[in-house]
């Protein structure tokens, strides 16, 4: 039997932009490892 959960998070202004900016460098990093395959 396989399970999931499913979390939300309310963020305060300051922790979603810290969220955004780590987000956008890793998806940044992970498609450029892409290309340079």
């Amino acid at each position: 039997m396989n399970k999931a959960y499913r979390y939300r998070l309310y963020p305060t202004t300051e922790q979603r932009i810290m969220f955004e900016k780590t987000f956008g460098c890793a998806r940044f990093i992970y498609n450029k490892m892409l290309g340079d395959r």
